[in-house]
């Protein structure tokens, strides 16, 4: 039996166990749709035992071509008023079983989506893009470890207030910036205790928890690990912060901007490369005669990222209010450039001998760790086998720099970088590119489609 079906085995014995002996009653089988949210049903416990579940849970093919707002566009090839909206399944990870503690009874199952028929998984579901990136990078004879960092703000008011107010500027539960203060942490110290220790219970590990660079702005370090876990426990970080958040009677969001005047929220990733058995890393190879020991094979790999940035943005930055963090001078990175420990730049350099490593500071705390993981991956396997070469060290403030490749500024520009990329298709396959660029085609237009507050303030009088 190999190691996955050993954990599978024994995770499945373990709730099998508890559900007998009335420690849990509730079982949430859960999967990731497009914006990184989890989607799912509650099964009821002994009907987990009567094997309800055995060969996964149905739900419905729009959940992985929708809008923010549930709704049903066009455009997607997979699912649509002709295909009539059948059922795909949800099919248990059982070695990604957790029982949540901040729900009473309650264990959650991660789901890859597969189709009941064929038993293949859905090509364009987030989990399963990242899963595909992994067997590319396998193939290619290394694998890849991962750590997220997730910022946040703590909100006065519930979302259920913030809604009723018609979504005006939150409140913030702050009042000035609280960057490593501990004083004013202290005051929101009641939710990140339960962050810390909840998320830790349940098999999400939190190394860090610190005030950021804003009133009411928290950071959350999550302990690195092979690529497709520290996947899993983001999404599963952000769904179980916003429902202990809720719970306990706080607001919390992670919108990349929700106001101009405010700082961003980012959601750093920090990767590297080791061996294919994962024990030996592969980022540091002095003999290479690299700045920084950095190897020849992770130079490569970090070419590649950040070659790509711009062309798989999409898959980065997934929202209109995304591109609005790309702000100079305002801890969010606008250009591709790296530097050694430099936080100006867009790829940071850090670690040293065996942990070098490079954090992407690209990605905000709105993303879906699954796709920005995948295009990450997908961007440094194509950097390794075009051979292309790392770029001179950005020394000095990366904000100024001069002559390089800038992020989006806006989704619009995001779509046109994807829509020409021949790389993107090489990485994902047609398919996949296609699906992600209708959901962000819809996203503008949606978008493009409502007047909003700004345009009645600058003409409602004056135009």
């Amino acid at each position: 039996m190999s190691s996955t079906s050993h954990r599978k085995h024994a995770r499945l014995e373990e709730l099998e166990g508890m559900v007998r002996d009335g420690r849990i009653d509730t079982l949430v089988v859960a999967f990731t749709d497009m914006q990184g949210r989890l989607m799912g049903k509650r099964v009821q416990a002994q009907a987990f035992l009567n094997g309800v579940i055995d060969h996964g849970a149905h739900f419905c093919t729009y959940l992985l071509g929708t809008d923010m707002e549930m709704n049903t566009p066009e455009g997607f090839a997979l699912m649509n008023w002709e295909t009539g909206y059948g059922d795909w399944i949800a099919s248990p990870v059982w070695d990604s079983l957790r029982v949540l503690p901040w729900l009473e009874k309650t264990a959650l199952v991660l789901s890859d989506a597969v189709d009941e028929e064929t038993h293949r998984e859905i090509p364009v579901s987030p989990r399963t893009i990242l899963k595909r990136q992994v067997e590319r990078a396998t193939k290619a004879g290394i694998s890849i470890k991962a750590g997220s960092e997730f910022e946040y703000y703590v909100l006065k008011d519930s979302w259920d207030t913030i809604a009723e107010n018609g979504f005006a500027i939150p409140k913030r539960f702050g009042t000035y910036n609280e960057d490593y203060h501990l004083l004013q942490a202290t005051k929101a110290e009641p939710l990140h205790r339960l962050l810390r220790n909840q998320m830790t219970e349940a098999r999400i590990p939190i190394e860090f928890s610190k005030g950021e660079a804003a009133a009411g702005q928290h950071e959350v370090n999550i302990r690195y690990d092979d690529v497709l876990e520290s996947a899993d426990r983001s999404v599963l970080f952000k769904h179980g912060a916003k429902e202990i958040a809720y719970l306990n009677g706080w607001g919390i969001t992670f919108m990349a901007k929700p106001d101009h005047t405010w700082t961003g929220s980012s959601g750093h990733l920090h990767m590297s490369i080791w061996d294919a058995a994962g024990k030996q890393p592969l980022s540091h190879n002095e003999a290479d005669g690299l700045p920084y020991g950095i190897s020849r094979p992770f130079s490569q790999f970090v070419a590649g990222m950040m070659a790509l940035s711009r062309e798989l943005a999409v898959f980065v930055a997934p929202f209109i209010n995304s591109y609005k963090r790309y702000a100079s001078l305002s801890w969010a990175p606008v250009n591709v450039v790296w530097g050694r420990d430099n936080r100006t730049t867009g790829f940071r350099l850090v670690g040293h001998g065996p942990s070098l490593h490079i954090e992407n500071r690209f990605p905000g705390g709105d993303m879906n760790a699954y796709l920005t993981y995948a295009a990450m991956i997908g961007a440094g396997l194509y950097g390794i086998e075009h051979g292309l070469e790392l770029a001179p060290e950005f020394k000095g403030n990366g904000y100024i720099a001069k002559g390089v490749a800038r992020m989006p500024r806006a989704l619009y520009e995001a779509i046109w970088e994807l829509e020409r990329s021949e790389a993107a298709a090489e990485i994902f396959g047609v398919d996949v590119v296609d699906h992600y660029l209708n959901a962000a085609r819809v996203e503008q237009q949606v978008y493009d489609s409502v007047v909003h507050d700004w345009e009645r303030e600058r003409y409602l009088e004056r135009g």
